[in-house]
C-alpha cells in the first residue's frame, strides 16, 4: 500500500515553456525521472474535487486564508472500476501541506463516498485516515463540483525523495460527467503556453535550486487550479448572464 501521509512544503510557479525547458535543463545533475516519466514521458492526472452545494471550501480558499482544506478523488488516466484510484484530504498551513489519503478501486471510493461503507482488513493507518474522512464528510453534504486534468512530467532528487519537482501543463476542466471513468476532457483553463512548476520538500529548497530559480528570475506564484477553474466558471457564468439580459 502506498503512503497514506504526507507533510512537505509545497512551492508554485506559474512558468513560460521556455523557461520550463531551461528549468528542466538546470535540473537534470541532480534529479531522476518519476517511474511514470521515464524516457521523458508525461503521464496525466485526472481529478474530482469535491465541496458544498454552495461552494464554500473553493470560496474559502480563495478569501486567502492561512489555513484551508479541500476534498478530491485523484486517478491516472481515465480509471476503470477496477483500478486505484486516491481519496484525499488536503489541508493546508501557509505553505505546508499535510496530506492523507486512501488508495482504494474506484468502485470502492464510489461505494464510500456514496454509502460510507469501507472496504475490509484496513491496515492501522488507512483506518485513521477514513475516521478524519468519515469526520469532515460528516460535517456538510459535499458533492463533485469539478473534473480537473493534467498532464505532468515530475523529478525525484537524485539523493533523496524528499524533493520533488513537477511541470503541469494542458490544464483543463469540466463540470459535467463528473466521474472519473467518463472520460479525459475539458475546457483549457491556463494558456497551452504556460506550466506549473511545483518544488515539493521537507525542508528548505536545495541551494543549487535556489541558485538556479534566481538565475532565471523565477518567482514563485499563488496558484490554485480549483481556484482557477472556480473563479473561470463564475465569470463564464456572468458573461452568460449579461448576454441574456442583453
Amino acid at each position: 500500500m502506498s503512503k497514506s501521509v504526507f507533510s512537505r512544503n509545497e512551492i508554485k510557479y506559474i512558468i513560460t515553456s521556455s523557461e520550463q525547458l531551461k528549468i528542466e535543463e538546470g535540473i537534470r545533475e541532480y534529479v531522476k525521472s518519476d517511474p511514470y516519466s521515464k524516457g521523458n514521458r508525461f503521464y496525466t492526472i485526472t481529478n474530482l474535487y469535491f465541496d458544498t452545494k454552495e461552494d464554500e471550501l473553493i470560496r474559502h480558499s480563495l478569501s486567502k486564508p492561512i489555513y484551508k482544506e479541500k476534498i478530491r478523488l485523484r486517478g491516472y488516466g481515465v480509471p476503470s472500476m477496477e483500478d486505484i484510484v486516491f481519496l484525499e484530504i488536503k489541508k493546508k498551513y501557509k505553505s505546508l501541506v499535510n496530506k492523507r489519503r486512501v488508495n482504494l478501486r474506484l468502485k470502492d471510493a464510489k461505494n464510500y463516498l456514496n454509502n460510507r461503507l469501507k472496504p475490509d482488513d484496513l491496515d492501522f493507518m488507512t483506518a485513521q485516515v477514513f475516521k478524519e474522512l468519515d469526520y469532515m464528510l460528516s460535517l456538510k453534504e459535499f458533492f463533485p463540483k469539478a473534473y480537473i486534468a493534467y498532464d505532468r512530467k515530475a523529478f525525484f532528487g537524485k539523493d533523496s525523495d524528499d524533493l520533488r519537482i513537477t511541470f503541469d501543463k494542458n490544464i483543463r476542466a469540466r463540470r459535467q460527467d463528473l466521474e472519473l471513468e467518463k472520460g479525459d476532457y475539458g475546457e483549457l483553463i491556463l494558456d497551452k503556453s504556460l506550466w506549473i512548476m511545483e518544488i515539493k520538500c521537507n525542508e528548505s529548497i536545495p541551494l543549487w535550486l535556489t541558485k538556479l530559480l534566481a538565475k532565471e528570475d523565477i518567482k514563485k506564484s499563488s496558484f490554485s487550479k480549483y481556484g482557477k477553474e472556480y473563479t473561470q466558471y463564475i465569470l463564464n457564468n456572468k458573461k452568460e448572464m449579461y448576454k441574456s439580459v442583453g
